[in-house]
């Protein structure tokens, strides 16, 4: 008997201390077609757009424009509610980055672009600075850019993984150690 009680005492402590699994959703969001301030917003941009509307006559310019921004945004919210996208309490979509796969079109396909497009900027700049560093006042022509020189480098810079990644292979891109100043210590 007291066995049985020990054991009983034993189990009903081991699950109130045990760590229990946590089924929270991702910070507070839901899904946006599920989102009633989701859909609040949404009414709220189509009552906006129907009161300054109804200030025009029917057919007017003004009142066409308004009525394409009312399609514009009924498909933008329309859009939004389709996809898998979260929003919060403020009734707006937010993206989440945290790694997990079903949410790695939020981040994976802006952060490429961004990798490129700055290293496009950062590749062409340099590009362009090593071009004028041979003529014959390098400091003017980094005040008053050469246009000429500086469009047919960006024209060709978009390809900038392929020149780094050659030029990386036969040692152009990284300076040798006796080359590189170093201070006194």
């Amino acid at each position: 008997m007291k066995r049985s009680l020990f054991c009983q005492i034993a189990l009903i402590f081991t699950i109130l201390i045990s760590p229990k699994l946590a089924l929270a959703d991702i910070g507070g969001l839901t899904k946006c077609s599920d989102s009633i301030s989701f859909n609040k917003r949404l009414n709220a941009s189509i009552k906006k757009l129907e009161q300054r509307k109804s200030k025009y006559s029917e057919g007017s310019p003004a009142a066409l424009a308004l009525q394409q921004q009312m399609d514009r945004t009924k498909a933008r919210f329309d859009k939004y509610s389709r996809s898998d996208l979260l929003c919060g309490t403020d009734g707006l979509p937010h993206l989440i980055a945290d790694g997990r796969w079903s949410h790695a079109a939020e981040f994976i396909t802006p952060g490429f672009a961004f990798i490129y497009i700055s290293g496009w900027i950062g590749w062409v700049g340099r590009k362009y600075l090593r071009a004028i560093s041979t003529s014959q006042n390098p400091t003017e022509s980094e005040i008053i850019i050469n246009v000429p020189l500086a469009l047919k480098i960006m024209t060709t810079g978009y390809m900038w993984p392929i020149s780094a990644w050659q030029e990386l292979i036969s040692g152009e891109l990284v300076a040798l150690d006796e080359n590189v100043t170093v201070s006194p210590r």
